[in-house]
């Protein structure tokens, strides 16, 4: 019985009555295998009537990676509800508006570019939607600007209790130095304030937060964490990894309704810069609440494939919930993330020789080896994909070991497990990826961004291994790329550029940060929307443009193809459609 039969079968019946069906039918040839609260989820919905009228945008200059990963032109799209019916190319004859008899929705394309729509394979959205409620301290150039910022904002919002905020990165300023919670101070002593570091890894508190959370000279530095202190051994205000929980514990927690409201507001956001669908890297079990309300309300604006976080105190139980997968594909919850450890920004990625640029440093693992295995284990043997963050050479091998010998042992090679960022990789380790099947779900922006410290923190040696696109794609990789939003701008433009050039926005350097690990155009395209796609085991409805996968695209002002490779960062996502809904403009 596949899902149209099981829809089918209800139709007599209003939405109410027919209840919920479930959505394996259409991923497992025997049916429906798990229960729970997959079962209890997926609504089966519409927004509009089930047989609607056919739309065809024309006058466009279209591309679509296919399933053979050709770049295929096409001039003109027919969709029907959420699924493609259609491309038309140069010669075709297009329908007339009344065909047929049946009524047809022509929307003149203006002779822009349509693309698929793309895919960011690791991003956290609520902490996006938060970031737009908060301070911002991205792309300040010291710290005295980033306290300004603080400063203004408090302003506008005299009345919260906690001033919360992100994005300060100590590398890109004059200083090269770690803040100080005396110059938050001069913002405002009275009120905690808090603000994580671009990568999430570090935390910046004043010292009133620090006073709530009763931190001082003598408080111990935790397994996996490091409080930053003076030369007294007084804590400076900086606090790496977990240490960040003595401060972050003390903060109220989100209610469901706040969560909704950040999570919508980021969808928006992120539909408007071209992006159809989201990997959620990491969300707890009141996120995953968060996201079922707002699915019961119908479609979601864009697509969320969430990973349940290893660090929810829940994790096991949602485990042996099962997957949760809506009948509108809009929200999946099939995937695991665990965190390996730390940033190579703030020194916490775990390398197997000490930092070149600090001596007996190797970094942190945010937990023991065997604790890793066993969540690793645990998520296997419940069939849910296994995503891991690892950054550092020595963490990244760890993970490797465990999926050489867990994957076998548990027979789940199917499932296509991830190593989130691999971003320093021995060169044994590059090989591991494609013979696992492990997929290296990797941020293009990253690697722009690290340039300025990364052959400081690893030397000229290991740097061979690091941010290695073109040697993973050789080796027989697929990269899932993505951004890592809000640790780096969301627009997934920029990460095409970033993959294409190997350049920042400023086209620095002049030809590329090693030039030899670029991606062409079309494997970056691909990288954004198939193999992304693929990461999420959603290559069968997402990722190409063709018949029978759903109607998923933007309209671009100009040519991926055609544009200098310079200028592709510039290029702009004017409309957003999702399942055949327009979602930006707002119609």
């Amino acid at each position: 019985m596949t899902i149209f039969d099981r829809i089918t079968t209800l139709l007599g019946s209003t939405l109410s009555e027919a209840g919920f069906a479930c959505a394996e039918y259409a991923r497992q040839p025997s049916g429906c295998k798990r229960t729970g609260l997959m079962a209890a989820l997926i609504a089966v919905t519409f927004s509009g009537p089930l047989w609607a009228q056919s739309t065809l945008v024309h006058n466009i200059n279209g591309y679509t990676m296919n399933s053979q990963r050709e770049r295929i032109e096409f001039v003109a799209i027919e969709f029907n509800g959420d699924t493609v019916e259609r491309l038309y190319q140069a010669g075709d004859t297009l329908p007339a508006a009344d065909e047929g008899g049946q009524s047809m929705t022509r929307i003149d394309g203006e002779g822009k570019t349509l693309l698929p729509g793309l895919i960011d394979a690791h991003g956290h959205v609520l902490s996006y939607g938060l970031s737009l409620l908060r301070v911002d301290m991205t792309g300040t150039s010291s710290e005295q600007e980033a306290v300004e910022r603080v400063t203004q904002f408090r302003a506008r919002n005299p009345d919260l209790n906690w001033i919360q905020g992100r994005g300060w990165n100590q590398v890109l300023w004059d200083s090269n130095e770690f803040p100080n919670a005396a110059s938050l101070d001069a913002a405002g002593s009275e009120v905690p304030m808090w603000f994580s570091r671009v990568d999430g890894h570090a935390g910046w508190a004043n010292q009133a937060a620090m006073e709530l959370a009763g931190v001082d000279a003598s408080t111990p530095d935790p397994e996996g964490g490091m409080i930053i202190r003076d030369a007294e051994g007084r804590p400076t205000g900086v606090f790496v990894d977990t240490a960040m929980d003595y401060i972050t514990e003390q903060i109220p927690a989100l209610s469901i309704e706040d969560q909704k409201r950040a999570l919508l507001s980021a969808m928006h956001s992120l539909a408007d810069l071209g992006m159809t669908s989201v990997h959620d890297a990491g969300i707890s079990s009141t996120t995953l609440q968060a996201y079922q309300e707002l699915a019961e309300d119908g479609p979601l604006p864009i697509r969320v494939y969430a990973m349940i976080s290893a660090n929810d105190e829940d994790y096991v139980e949602r485990l042996g919930e099962g997957y949760i997968e809506t009948a509108d594909d809009t929200f999946v919850m099939r995937s695991v993330k665990i965190v390996a450890d730390g940033a190579l920004g703030s020194r916490g990625a775990y390398l197997n020789e000490e930092y070149s640029d600090q001596p007996g440093h190797h970094g942190l693992l945010l937990m023991s080896p065997d604790r890793l295995t066993q969540l690793i284990q645990v998520g296997m043997e419940e069939d849910f994909q296994i995503n891991i963050h690892a950054i550092g050479d020595g963490a990244n091998q760890i993970v490797m070991d465990n999926y050489e010998a867990l994957i076998e042992n548990t027979g789940t090679q199917a499932q296509r497990h991830r190593i989130e960022h691999a971003q320093i990789l021995r060169f044994e380790d590059i090989l591991r990826f494609h013979e696992l099947g492990v997929i290296p779900s990797m941020q293009a922006t990253h690697a722009t961004s690290d340039k300025n410290m990364a052959v400081d923190r690893i030397g000229e040696v290991r740097i061979q291994g690091a941010y290695a696109w073109r040697k993973l794609l050789d080796a027989g990789a697929r990269i899932a790329n993505g951004s890592d939003f809000p640790v780096e701008p969301a627009n997934p433009f920029f990460g095409l550029h970033a993959s294409v050039t190997r350049q920042d926005r400023d086209n620095q350097p002049p030809g590329g940060w090693y030039p030899e690990e670029k991606m062409t155009r079309e494997e970056a395209l691909l990288s954004f929307t198939l193999d992304a796609a693929y990461a999420a085991h959603q290559d069968d409805i997402l990722g190409t443009l063709e018949p029978g996968k759903k109607a998923d695209f933007i309209l671009v002002d100009e040519d991926y193809f055609a544009v200098e490779p310079g200028m592709l960062w510039q290029l702009d996502a004017e409309k957003t459609w999702v399942g055949g809904r327009l979602i930006t403009p707002t119609p």
